[in-house]
């Protein structure tokens, strides 16, 4: 005889808007059991919570922590030390936003579209009849750092362009083909850069990845590369980069992460996002953190994040998306 399924009970202490809330309601189990606010129930056997406290983690039926985005924030890691038996899991609902902005900073860059843009603003034709500097993209070689759900749209993109595209992973053993890239293991990194006319770094900011690409790495990429971040911005050394650019061995950059952030929201107009004057280049296309972000991205991840706690409600074993704790992702 079958014994009925015993359904989850799901506490949401994350800060969710009323729209939000109701949009996530509606695309739940309605078998499933949701509680809500900063106290956590204490029947509840998965959290919802981003950056939970210890007193949150220490619920006692807890099993399960969900960040409910990409992502291990620092904070949250050292506490999960003093749970090891709880799982955590993330979701990937702005994928296909961060790969777009990619794909836009990679265009720009290499296009120099704001120099072209700034000049006929100001009514100023004459960059049109000088040598265009703009590289083709098409027959190049692009190097895609971190082929995960970000990663693996970046390269169907880049093939669809025309490119020849190669991809490292982490937890890649072995070489390996796709029907958009070659995926490498991360450790071959560095014997790839030398091939790379157009380096994407998709990666998370981690202890391996902390300042991976240095003044040597930088120098391994053929003269006139362009380099795109949306990954993190201690990937790759702050110094190395601004020197790379302005010395002219790289032809240009799109960058959504920075080294400087605003601390406060008096900070907002007015914070430098680095220590050296990346504004000042016209090789430099410069955006704020912003990719994962639209109007569209509030549905998309109560949309993902149903579809992850439903799994709970049709009884499997694991829920998706699990984070390894050592990797940070």
């Amino acid at each position: 005889m079958r014994t009925e399924l015993t359904m989850p009970h799901i506490h949401i202490a994350q800060s969710f808007n009323k729209a939000s809330r109701a949009l996530l309601c509606e695309k739940l189990d309605p078998r499933l059991t949701v509680t809500f606010g900063e106290t956590v129930d204490a029947a509840a056997d998965i959290l919802v919570c981003g950056r939970p406290s210890r007193a949150q983690l220490s619920s006692p039926a807890l099993k399960s922590l969900i960040i409910p985005w990409a992502g291990l924030p620092d904070a949250t890691k050292a506490l999960l030390k003093d749970t090891p038996d709880l799982s955590v899991h993330n979701i990937h609902h702005n994928a296909g936003l961060v790969a777009e902005m990619a794909l836009n900073l990679l265009l720009s860059a290499a296009k120099l579209t704001l120099r072209y843009d700034r000049a006929l603003r100001r009514n100023d034709w004459r960059l049109r009849y000088q040598p265009n500097p703009s590289l083709t993209l098409e027959g190049r070689t692009a190097l895609v750092l971190g082929y995960g759900a970000i990663g693996q749209r970046i390269a169907r993109a880049c093939d669809s362009l025309g490119m020849s595209v190669k991809a490292t992973r982490h937890r890649a053993t072995e070489s390996y083909r796709d029907t958009f890239a070659e995926v490498y293991p991360a450790a071959r990194t560095r014997e790839l850069l030398s091939a790379a006319q157009v380096l994407i770094v998709c990666l998370p900011h981690t202890e391996l990845t902390d300042n991976l690409l240095g003044e040597e790495e930088l120098d391994l990429l053929p003269e006139q590369s362009i380099v795109v971040n949306v990954g993190r911005a201690a990937i790759i050394n702050e110094a190395a980069l601004f020197k790379a650019l302005s010395s002219g061995h790289l032809h240009s950059a799109g960058l959504d992460v920075w080294y400087q952030y605003p601390e406060t929201e008096e900070q907002y107009p007015n914070t430098p996002p680095s220590q050296f004057p990346f504004h000042q280049l016209d090789n430099v296309v410069m955006s704020p953190h912003r990719a994962g972000h639209s109007v569209d991205t509030d549905g998309l991840r109560m949309t993902h994040l149903a579809k992850l706690l439903n799994h709970a409600a049709e009884g499997s074993a694991e829920l998706p998306n699990a984070l390894d704790l050592q990797l940070g992702y």
